[in-house]
């Protein structure tokens, strides 16, 4: 086998430091890897490069396929999207893996038998970062589920559960609100569930999931969901397990693999040599096992766990009623060097599976063959016209509407921030300058030429049309929301 190249950057404010503290010790616990070296961040961002990133570096990270990267410094308020997500999206990283284990009663923690791992959709959700200013008052933000996006992050929850011993996979959603985007997510749960009988699946409501994990983390094992709600699921289980600082992810994809932690550059304290290098050397580990050295991920991991173990600690987890010495950032590196022959006396020693990749999964439901019941015979039905209106009367919008509808259409019903308004709404309902008009048709189908007709004369109306969108039945089956009290 080959020695891998590996593709590393080391970030903005405390990268370099702990970057320079993982290398160390992953080369002499005897990791057997080429180093290729790239700038991102910050730097770049000064340069005038919004990407944050140079176009010849995207072809080191895809050559090499194996990329580490320190934390990153992103503007704010600037107009640049974040490097992070760009990363992930570019590259395919559709899955993020985020390992939280406490370490009582060497970091402190309410939860000392805390052992989950999140598993985060890691391209689309609202993180496909497709948003509008639509009126004076109403902005909006879409969010995209898709079928080979939610089976993909899915099978590759349960596939992890499977190489790595793990008993349970549970779902986190919003499906009793949004019941056709997150409604998919769980749908797609239920049916790759079917093919894996030896571990238990269960699927909850994202809020009160949330709550049970902050309050009791001992049930849960691996946690599948959406992209934001892994984001902000994530960042709670590795706070509540002892400190956000230790945690480590890996996001994956079907070519390129990406290794980092989960903290930002915290610019605050760059240059002290006060910074814990924990949760890159845990995304460390982890890439020492994806490029197919798992035995050299066990010898960083259980040396980094007899330092915790040993209460030598840096600044962020330092207690003096548990912690037998406060050191620096160089003083840990040579403390976990010093361990690299030793496991653990009371934490449980890690172990690592023997697979050469975290795997890629192969998608049944959604590409290739698929099954008959998702094959679907689609009509479209009618159409949503979001128009900007100044709030008032409701009556009077639906007389213009009215007149405006064509020969195919009848005018349905229409809303404001998602509530009906018309026909037979409240007074007390408050109104912004948006709304969606949703328009019908009784013909069994209708074409987009029919649709342009009725805009044609919405506009005729004076109507300020925003956006449209196209109102689908699949198999027969309503493919769009109703109105609130609708």
């Amino acid at each position: 086998m080959s020695t891998p190249t590996i593709t590393v950057a080391y970030g903005d404010g405390i990268g370099p430091e702990i970057m320079r503290s993982v290398l160390t010790i992953i080369e002499k616990a005897g990791a057997d890897m080429n180093v290729d070296c790239i700038d991102i961040g910050e730097k770049l961002y000064k340069k005038g490069l919004k990407a944050g990133i140079e176009p010849a570096s995207w072809d080191v990270i895809r050559r090499n396929k194996v990329f580490l990267k320190a934390p990153i410094t992103t503007p704010q308020g600037t107009g640049v999207k974040s490097l992070n997500v760009t990363l992930r999206k570019s590259l395919g990283l559709y899955a993020n893996i985020r390992p939280c284990r406490s370490y009582y009663p060497f970091v402190q923690t309410k939860h000392p038998e805390m052992d989950v791992v999140i598993v985060r959709e890691n391209e689309e959700d609202t993180y496909g970062g497709i948003e509008h200013r639509q009126t004076y008052e109403v902005y909006q933000c879409l969010k995209l589920i898709t079928l080979p996006g939610t089976e993909k992050i899915v099978r590759h929850a349960f596939e992890y559960a499977r190489v790595n011993n793990r008993k349970k996979v549970t779902c986190f959603t919003k499906d009793n609100i949004m019941k056709l985007t997150d409604g998919l997510f769980h749908r797609l749960f239920s049916t790759v569930a079917e093919e894996y009988p030896d571990i238990k699946a269960e699927n909850m409501i994202v809020d009160i999931g949330a709550a049970r994990l902050a309050d009791s983390p001992e049930q849960f094992d691996v946690i599948v969901m959406p992209n934001l709600y892994g984001d902000i699921v994530s960042d709670i289980a590795a706070q509540i397990s002892g400190s956000v600082g230790l945690a480590g992810s890996a996001n994956i994809g079907e070519r390129c693999a990406m290794f980092e932690a989960i903290h930002g550059s915290a610019p605050d304290i760059a240059g002290q040599n006060s910074a814990n290098p924990s949760g890159l050397l845990m995304a460390s580990t982890m890439m020492l096992a994806h490029i197919g050295q798992p035995r050299i991920a066990e010898r960083v991991h259980n040396a980094w766990l007899k330092t915790i173990e040993e209460g030598i600690h840096t600044p962020d987890i330092y207690d003096s009623a548990h912690s037998t010495r406060q050191v620096t950032t160089g003083e840990f590196t040579e403390s976990v060097v010093k361990f690299l022959d030793n496991k653990p006396d009371r934490l449980e020693p890690a172990v690592y599976p023997d697979v050469a990749k975290m795997m890629n999964v192969e998608l049944s439901l959604s590409r290739g063959e698929k099954k008959p019941s998702l094959i679907s015979k689609r009509e479209l039905k009618g159409v949503d016209v979001f128009v900007y209106w100044e709030p008032g009367d409701p009556e009077e919008l639906a007389a213009v509407l009215q007149q405006a509808s064509t020969r195919l259409f009848f005018l349905k019903m229409f809303t404001n921030r998602g509530t009906k308004v018309w026909p037979d709404g409240v007074d007390e309902t408050f109104c912004t300058d948006h709304w969606r008009c949703r328009f019908l048709t009784e013909q069994n189908s209708i074409s987009n030429r029919d649709i342009v007709e009725l805009l044609s004369s919405l506009a005729a109306n004076n109507l300020d049309i925003i956006k449209t969108e196209n109102l689908y039945e699949f198999d027969g089956e309503r493919a769009y929301s109703l109105g609130q009290g609708e």
